[in-house]
């Protein structure tokens, strides 16, 4: 059984609506008071359980982290996705942003969803709900790195934002302070890329991301005493981490079993998207599903697409428009394994240690920790 929790207990969809709401002074999923502003800090890649297993490099969140201060994250446990439904309250089916690298029908090709936008995949349009910066009745300012303020990915995301350029984190606090005191019912989202990066890089194990974890931390340690009243501070991430060392791939193109008859492999290494040769006929469309059953089973979910859609992979419905971006077959890994097609595959993403993208609760588990409510 895929350990799904959806539905049971607070998501990542749920925490800038709640935010937006409490601005307002209305009611909302997450409890929260009424709100003069908010701070909304995203700390990409920052899992539950690795949190927990550093707590001692970041005292000021750790000492915040309980069972009650971690939610789930959708899957895929991936960026891309994962902040469309944070920055839209939306699931994967409904936004539309289902994967790290998926297809895009009209053109039958692979997209990167990270830095892949222009032509048929329209940040205005591919990325299909509201963000809740598009509401109107609050004033929403983006916190990032200047390299992020006009791509593509931000345009789909934080349509309705006014972006504010920062390099560096201590910089990045400051700027979302100012913002979130500038004025009444202002909601900052404040992105930190870099716990990620020296993940991804060395693994959440390392002295590198042991040190990007204590850099965030001590800029939040700063930050706090300078909130006024009624700001809230809200710390989350939009998937975890596991580290998966170049011993533990799988290379499925050794495999000509598993690859006849796929036109395309998208998604990430933890959570596969392949995608079928249109003219493949149903029978033999069941037997490379079953095949990819047999070879993998043992340490992967192997879905059908219509099965991964029953199941709820993709949030409760998935949107007409939307399912033929979805693989015909998904492989999310369940051990510490990633799969690679190495005739793709680049040297950069053959060398990353931490990964993401399936359904541990080293992925899916992140925190949401709250200062000043």
């Amino acid at each position: 059984m895929v350990p799904t929790d959806r539905g049971a207990g607070p998501h990542l969809g749920a925490v800038l609506p709640s935010c937006v709401a409490a601005l307002l002074g209305e009611g909302n999923t997450l409890g929260l008071p009424p709100l003069r502003g908010a701070i909304v800090l995203v700390v990409d890649g920052l899992g539950a359980s690795a949190l927990k297993a550093r707590r001692g490099y970041a005292r000021t969140m750790g000492a915040a982290l309980g069972p009650r201060s971690v939610i789930s994250t959708g899957v895929p446990t991936t960026t891309a996705a994962a902040l469309s439904t944070l920055l839209t309250g939306a699931t994967p089916g409904e936004h539309g942003v289902v994967g790290y690298s998926v297809l895009d029908p009209a053109t039958d090709r692979i997209v990167n969803q990270l830095n892949g936008w222009g032509g048929s995949v329209d940040p205005a349009t591919w990325q299909r709900r509201p963000t809740v910066f598009e509401d109107g009745r609050i004033r929403g300012v983006a916190v990032g790195h200047s390299k992020y303020r006009s791509s593509g990915f931000t345009g789909a995301i934080l349509r309705g934002a006014d972006y504010l350029a920062a390099d560096g984190i201590a910089e990045r606090f400051d700027a979302a302070v100012r913002a979130v005191t500038a004025g009444e019912r202002t909601l900052v989202y404040l992105y930190i890329p870099e716990v990620d990066t020296a993940a991804h890089a060395e693994g959440w194990e390392s002295e590198r991301w042991s040190s990007a974890l204590e850099e965030v931390d001590s800029a939040l340690t700063a930050t706090l005493p300078r909130l006024r009243p009624g700001i809230g501070l809200f710390v989350t991430a939009d998937h975890g981490i596991v580290d998966v060392p170049g011993s533990r791939h799988v290379l499925i193109d050794e495999r000509r079993e598993l690859i006849d008859g796929v036109r395309h492999v998208g998604g990430e290494p933890r959570l596969l998207h392949l995608y079928l040769e249109p003219d493949l006929a149903d029978g033999e469309r069941a037997a490379l599903l079953e095949r990819w059953r047999a070879a993998e089973g043992g340490r992967a979910w192997v879905r059908s697409r219509a099965e991964a859609v029953a199941e709820g992979w993709f949030g409760p419905a998935v949107d007409e428009e939307v399912a033929p971006r979805i693989g015909d077959i998904l492989v999310a890994a369940r051990s510490s394994v990633a799969y690679y097609d190495t005739r793709t595959a680049t040297t950069g993403s053959r060398s990353m240690i931490g990964q993401h993208g399936s359904w541990s609760p080293e992925e899916t588990r992140v925190p949401l920790l709250r200062f000043g409510v």
